[in-house]
């Protein structure tokens, strides 16, 4: 019984007055969780983009410092044009490794960004069955003061 009042207590909406502001509240947080599940799709539809990026841009780092790698063995031997040709292909390898990086990274964003808006969502849908509470505690108040009273 006690637990029971608690929740009556810390409810902002209690009476019939209230409803408009409930109304207005339940439409906004509904509003909100259908724009966050629309983000959520977007995001989790890019993910699989992000990835395949990574792992073109892996490939592409292998390749071009395993050229770099020859190239450098072949500029120890070699002269002034193969060592030019060997800063080249280093400076391309570094570049490729750097694409990499942020591929990577923009991979990490995008999970931490359906983190977020999972968690958003989940926020936003928790507020919504609390509203839903407060809601079916006005509608019992209405029925309850409305009610005929019983004979005895």
């Amino acid at each position: 019984m006690i637990l029971s009042s608690l929740a009556g207590f810390s409810q902002k909406y209690k009476t019939v007055e209230d409803t408009i502001k409930l109304t207005k509240e339940y439409v906004k947080v509904s509003n909100d969780i259908a724009t966050l599940s629309a983000k959520l799709t977007v995001a989790e539809n890019d993910l699989p983009g992000y990835q395949q990026k990574v792992q073109n841009a892996s490939s592409d780092a292998a390749n071009a410092a395993t050229a770099s790698s020859d190239q450098a063995s072949k500029a120890t031997n070699g002269d002034i044009g193969d060592a030019r040709s060997a800063k080249r292909k280093a400076k391309k390898a570094f570049g490729e490794a750097k694409d990499l990086r942020s591929a990577k990274n923009n991979v990490s964003d995008q999970e931490n960004k359906i983190t977020r808006y999972k968690l958003d969502l989940q926020k936003k849908q928790q507020r919504l069955g609390e509203l839903d509470v407060m809601r079916a505690a006005i509608n019992a108040k209405i029925l309850i003061n409305s009610a005929p009273p019983i004979p005895q």
